[in-house]
């Protein structure tokens, strides 16, 4: 095939095996591709990963596969992956500290080249062993606080400020917020930020219009609001942790009686997909859900091919999305 297309053999496997970082013009992969087809050539992947040492594929771990927002980083993962000839291998540990080590034991079991988690934890001890291990690893969405590891996230504060001052601009200043898990960084910033901006604004935050939620669901949200009811303060709007917390908001705003956004303003986080299908469609922070993954993707492949001395750390930028469930205070 090499003396068919008049180029040398190495050129060949360069582009039958997707390997990047080699300046081999369109036309001269093309003809290649062509010459093979005609042939009826095929790559042999088991025989090719067994001579280069790599299995050329990557662990991807999410906590909730059921949850809107991960779908769309999973395809940003996936396409930029098969792009450079990888192959997303999925878990998903529905929450589950112990489901986390299994999954992850199955995938150095499989010698996956490299590890995309969704799943870290502030404090995470499963990380640090990783890495210790010699293992490839990208956090994204997450990150933690006390170990140097490469990662994909948004601007939290950033994004809670936004949210925040938009309810402030329309008139509201008693605001509750529905906070995520503590315990991951998501839930942590955004509580942290809630706080720094209503100060910043001259408002003492209300430790009673604070609710704190175990996980990111429509009924944690619901629930977290219910008790904010229940503890008889007044507040006209609620900035939620992130989408599910805020539809669960919509649920105990109607339990009560009452109605989003003519009684009570809510904001949620991520504009995860159908966010806008809501009723009201939710005023929220839009995160580049897609490109996230695909910047993961980049991220672990370039440490697969040529390790960094120093752990990439991307941060995205998020928007704020203007839809119907914020008004005027009433």
């Amino acid at each position: 095939m090499a003396q068919k297309c008049g180029v040398h053999l190495s050129t060949v496997s360069r582009v039958l095996n997707r390997k990047e970082g080699y300046a081999i013009s369109e036309e001269v992969a093309d003809k290649i591709r062509k010459a093979a087809a005609e042939l009826g050539y095929k790559t042999n992947p088991f025989a090719y990963s067994l001579r280069v040492n790599r299995s050329f594929t990557v662990g991807v771990l999410v906590p909730d596969l059921s949850n809107p927002v991960f779908p769309p980083i999973i395809r940003g993962i996936e396409h930029r992956l098969a792009h450079s000839g990888y192959t997303a291998f999925l878990g998903d540990t529905d929450n589950k500290v112990e489901e986390e080590h299994r999954i992850i034991e199955r995938m150095k079991g499989r010698q996956t080249d490299g590890l995309i988690l969704a799943t870290a934890h502030r404090s995470d001890d499963l990380i640090k062993t990783c890495i210790a291990e010699g293992y490839h690893v990208v956090l994204i969405n997450r990150s933690v606080e006390d170990t140097a590891v490469a990662s994909v996230i948004n601007d939290d504060a950033a994004g809670i400020e936004m949210a925040v001052r938009h309810l402030l601009e329309l008139g509201h200043r008693q605001i509750a917020h529905v906070a995520g898990p503590q315990e991951i960084s998501t839930g942590y910033q955004r509580y942290l930020a809630f706080l720094d901006v209503m100060r910043k604004q001259g408002l003492e935050p209300d430790e009673e219009l604070v609710a704190f939620c175990h996980a990111y669901s429509e009924d944690e949200g619901k629930l977290a609001l219910t008790r904010i009811f229940e503890s008889g303060k007044r507040f006209t709007a609620v900035v939620a942790a992130n989408d599910l917390l805020a539809l669960g908001c919509y649920d105990a705003i109607e339990q009560q009686g009452l109605t989003c956004p003519d009684d009570i303003s809510v904001t949620g986080y991520n504009d995860m997909p159908f966010a806008n299908k809501f009723k009201p469609p939710l005023t929220t922070i839009h995160i580049p859900l897609y490109q996230m993954g695909e910047r993961a993707a980049e991220a672990v492949l370039t440490m697969i091919q040529g390790p960094l001395s120093q752990p990439q750390k991307i941060t995205v930028h998020p928007e704020l999305v203007l839809r119907g469930s914020t008004g005027p205070r009433g």
